[in-house]
């Protein structure tokens, strides 16, 4: 028995090529006639069905031999799924494509209506992660295209579900706002995946999605495809599976084929293509497909399937049975089959012999460009015109005020003013409509803007961030918020492993830019549970090309915010705005009534420096520099008075920004003052920034002589009342570290 099954699998075409008696004799009709009568395919379309099949097929097969050499380095395949090619053909070119892994010949298909790509030389260039891979740069084996609009996935296991929905949502919604998308507003959005991808979370969060939209009378042309191949690398799916979770899924239509009949999956394609494109509603399209030698080139089916099981599965090969319709109906003879086998197989073995040549990737810093992030000297302030904003703001500007408001206050204001010079901007979230937020920091929003642009969304973190992300790719700039911190969590991967990565795998050529609005961190008199007082964001300082940051002061959440918005309008980043929920009501600072946390409204062309902090009461003689952000700013500044009061000259430092760091900055500081306390209101273990700060400073060896301390809260979650305050950083704490650092001798 063969481990290996590429060559049993391509003999077996073979010798049905070889050994087919040729066109039944019954057989007539031209090229333009129907191949077979229960399908409108003519005998010219399945023609080249089979040209972009093979192409998949072979391409494959390459891919594998090549991986043998050590010139490849990916072999997930399409082979026995070629029937996606139908899809690739009748769908427009202008209908966004998200894609399984398994969608060769759909590129292949779609590519033949392309401008000006090179299909086996790029596909060549991807396999050898070449830096000249028109898609990825050679980050990645991606499937994509930027100018057919198939936004280059990776090893996608459904993730890509809630943004393709999102996608599908926008079209309408900037048509009826009259916003240009970068495709017709009548495009359908194709979204493909697997049988097994369907047990993820993800995928159902996209069903569910999809559904909700249209018991809310929101139109969402979608065609989720499932390839039901029957297993997932080597846990078969259950019979039925697929059907019994779709069949009657609310809101969702849902059609069936099978991939051993192309001429019946052409006819069902057209009907469900048709039926998404004109009546604004999604379609779960069921292809059942084969999955043939493996679930790559590293995968052993006889570890797990016998040898009559392997046969009996390539015995069902797809491309067998099209062949044998091609050849009984005379569209093409066995020479002409043969003829465009062999023309197919010199043709990518010339372009891989080419790529394999090309350049790769062989600096940090051209892998990591796509990720870097502008300079404050690149970013444009974002402002509406005065006649736009006094309209807006009842005939007097908020800078004209010379109140001084809280941060919950302030962030409505700012939104409005980015809205107002922003068209194609977005609020959207949970409770963040009439209500205005539950902490009212989008009060009015929706009043002045309209349910087009302010719109509630169903209560799950996925398809918020999946919505922003399909918006986002559809031209908008959405602003979607997450409820609470902990909330994120649910759905950490569609920032992590979706929205930010897709500049990276794009080359730069693609990007989801956003402004995502986080409740969070903790503090709050009262309440407990880790879903409202969470203080850990250690999950996203490791997110590369992400923006965090974290205003505390009213002006400055105001001015960080129009740079946010700059970051993602004019550079596509994707920007994450972390709100104390403990500060958005605060006024004082040191005593009842003092008002010393509130601010005036800051001109409207001014913004924050992007990964620069703030230093307050710096003095030529001081003696410690306290390190903080967000509730550890309003905390280090009482401390900072009462060690004054102590004789304790200290600096305080909030760092605003947590990505990037402001580590330059910190270091320029330590050397003034030969001491650092760097005060963290997250969890000790990986809770926060501050490891990160501390091995900075631990590796600059002209601060071999100054001391540091880290104060940071319990690794526990907050519990409820007055027993947070046992796990959380307090001022006494922070006293108390400041004291004993103060009182050990600097070398």
């Amino acid at each position: 028995m063969s481990l290996r099954r590429e060559g049993p699998v391509t003999d077996r075409l073979l010798n049905l090529l070889r050994g087919h008696p040729g066109p039944d004799p019954a057989a007539t009709g031209g090229h333009d006639e129907p191949i077979a009568e229960h399908s409108p395919m003519t005998r010219r379309q399945a023609v080249a069905i089979f040209e972009s099949a093979i192409q998949s097929r072979l391409q494959d097969l390459l891919s594998r031999e090549m991986k043998d050499k050590g010139l490849s380095y990916y072999t997930i395949g399409s082979s026995g799924h070629e029937a996606n090619a139908i899809l690739g053909a009748l769908l427009r070119t202008t209908d966004t494509a998200f894609l399984h892994y398994r969608s060769g010949a759909f590129m292949a298909a779609r590519l033949r209506k392309g401008r000006g790509e090179t299909p086996f030389f790029d596909a060549m260039l991807s396999f050898c992660a070449s830096a000249e891979d028109p898609v990825s740069g050679g980050r990645h084996k991606v499937l994509g295209s930027h100018t057919t609009f198939v936004p280059p996935q990776t090893s996608t296991i459904a993730s890509h579900l809630p943004k393709a929905v999102g996608y599908a949502m926008a079209l309408s919604r900037m048509e009826r706002l009259g916003l240009s998308a970068p495709v017709p507003h009548d495009s359908v959005v194709y979204c493909s995946f697997g049988d097994a991808s369907m047990n993820h979370a993800t995928a159902q969060a996209g069903f569910h999605a999809a559904g909700a939209a249209m018991l809310h009378h929101q139109p969402c042309p979608i065609l989720f495809v499932c390839e039901d191949n029957g297993i997932g690398i080597s846990v078969k799916t259950p019979d039925g599976f697929v059907a019994r979770m779709m069949r009657e899924r609310c809101g969702i239509e849902y059609f069936a084929c099978d991939s051993q009949d192309y001429p019946g999956v052409w006819a069902t394609a057209l009907a469900a293509i048709d039926f998404a494109r004109s009546r604004r509603r999604p379609v779960f399209f069921h292809l059942t497909t084969v999955r043939l030698m493996g679930h790559a080139g590293s995968d052993v089916e006889a570890n797990y399937k016998s040898l009559d099981e392997i046969e009996a599965n390539e015995a069902r090969d797809p491309l067998l049975g099209f062949v044998d319709l091609l050849l009984r109906t005379g569209a093409l003879t066995r020479d002409q089959i043969l003829a465009i086998y062999q023309d197919t197989d010199e043709r990518l073995r010339r372009a891989a012999a080419e790529a394999s040549n090309r350049p790769k990737l062989t600096t940090v810093a051209a892998i990591t460009t796509p990720l870097q992030l502008p300079r404050t000297g690149d970013l444009r302030p974002i402002v509406a015109t005065r006649e736009q904003r006094l309209r807006a703001f009842d005939g007097k500007l908020p800078e004209d005020d010379s109140r001084p408001r809280h941060l919950a206050f302030r962030i409505p204001q700012a939104l409005t003013d980015l809205f107002l010079a922003l068209p194609n901007a977005f609020l959207f979230g949970e409770d963040v409509a009439r209500k205005g937020g539950v902490y009212h920091a989008t009060t009015g929003l929706q009043a002045t803007f309209g349910p087009g642009r302010v719109f509630n969304t169903i209560l799950d973190e996925t398809t918020i961030l999946g919505l922003a992300q399909g918006m986002a790719q559809a031209g908008c700039l959405p602003f979607p918020e997450i409820q609470y911190l902990a909330y994120i969590h649910n759905a950490l991967d569609q920032i992590r492993g979706e929205a930010a990565s897709l500049q990276f795998f794009s080359n730069g050529r693609c990007a989801n830019p956003m402004v995502v609005r986080v409740a969070g961190l903790a503090y709050q008199k009262g309440f407990g549970g880790h879903f409202h007082n969470d203080n850990s964001i250690g999950a996203l300082l490791d997110i590369p090309g992400l923006v965090i940051g974290v205003p505390t002061r009213a002006d400055e959440a105001v001015t960080m915010l129009r740079t946010m918005t700059a970051c993602a309008a004019q550079h596509g980043k994707v920007c994450l705005f972390l709100e104390p929920i403990a500060l958005y009501m605060q006024k004082d600072l040191h005593a009842a009534n003092d008002g010393l946390w509130q601010s005036t409204y800051p001109p409207p062309e001014e913004l924050l420096p992007l990964g620069e902090g703030r230093i307050y009461d710096a003095g030529d003689d001081d003696e410690l520099l306290i390190v903080t952000y967000g509730n550890g700013l309003w905390l280090s500044l009482r401390a900072q008075k009462r060690l004054r009061e102590q004789g304790i000259r200290a600096r305080v430092f909030d760092l605003r920004w947590l990505a990037p760091l402001p580590y330059a900055q910190v270091r320029a500081h330590a050397h003034a003052t030969g001491r650092v306390l760097v005060v963290d209101e997250c969890r000790h273990t990986h809770g926060g920034p501050s490891p990160l700060l501390l091995a900075d400073l631990c590796q600059d060896p002209t601060l071999e002589h100054c001391r540091f301390k880290r104060i940071a809260a319990t690794d526990s979650y907050v519990p409820l009342a007055a027993a947070a305050n046992l796990v959380l950083v307090q001022q006494d704490d922070i006293e108390r570290a400041a004291l004993a650092l103060c009182e050990e001798q600097v070398r």
